[in-house]
């Protein structure tokens, strides 16, 4: 399947020839030498690819091409959002094509300069140590709901390893998104699984690191609202960056 002419016209009319981060118009005025160039991109929320950004096994194929998966974006800022396709998640480009169509039609024409949507980090919320998590409760205290996720592991040698940590990181990404629509069970299950899936990385040898960082959503229409990234590292239990602590009511272990 292909995108249509009139989901581009929808999208196009929608987003007001304008990129939905920021703002900017997307089809360059004539020359007296050469015609108007686009410069504007309709970007998939959710690709179909198997390997592509925000890729989903559960979206419907027949979806893909409609436009409510699509976010009509510059080169610069559909290379952004798909380059960091961590922090730019479907939840947050959703709510960015939202803002935006709302902006276009209820603000456009006004005035007041209304500013392009951005995720700000507040420096009293950044994290100065990462804590051992012990427990699947430490993990989904921290991936549960959670806007965006930093994961980061260190240099894996075998495909054994490979497995291991991205079964244990894609499962925390998978409940952590479906945690505000889970029952009570469902969230005591997520909780046991992660929790087995911890034990079998300190048996291979690897400690995980995490925490929670509050950031903000700022521009758009409405208010700031927050937006907390979980924050994941995956190391060897012998890794010189863990620190042990004994200080009374700290954790045993650290990691910057």
């Amino acid at each position: 399947m292909s995108i249509s002419d009139k989901t581009r016209k929808v999208l196009w009319g929608k987003s007001g020839n304008r990129c939905a981060i920021c703002r900017r118009e997307l089809v360059v005025e004539a020359t007296p030498a050469d015609d108007e160039s686009v410069v504007g991109e309709e970007c998939h929320i959710v690709s179909g690819k198997g390997q592509g950004p925000r890729h989903d096994l559960a979206f419907r194929t027949d979806c893909l091409d409609e436009p409510d998966n699509l976010v009509l974006l510059c080169r610069t800022h559909h290379k952004m959002v798909d380059d960091q396709h961590e922090t730019y998640t479907a939840e947050v480009l959703h709510k960015i094509k939202a803002n935006h169509e709302k902006w276009v039609s209820s603000t456009l024409t006004e005035e007041k300069q209304v500013q392009p949507v951005r995720i700000r980090r507040i420096k009293e919320n950044i994290p100065p140590l990462l804590v051992r998590l012990t427990s699947g409760g430490d993990i989904m205290k921290i991936v549960g709901d959670a806007s965006a996720s930093s994961f980061e592991h260190e240099e894996l040698h075998s495909e054994a390893e490979v497995d291991l940590v991205g079964h244990f990181l894609q499962e925390a990404q998978d409940y952590g998104e479906m945690w505000s629509d889970m029952e009570a069970a469902a969230r005591v299950r997520a909780t046991f699984k992660m929790a087995s899936l911890l034990r079998e990385l300190e048996q291979a040898g690897f400690c995980v690191f995490g925490d929670r960082e509050n950031q903000r959503m700022e521009g758009g229409v409405g208010p700031p609202s927050a937006f907390p990234v979980a924050i994941l590292r995956i190391i060897r239990s012998t890794n010189p960056e863990i620190m042990r602590l004994g200080l009374q009511g700290k954790p045993e272990g650290t990691a910057s």
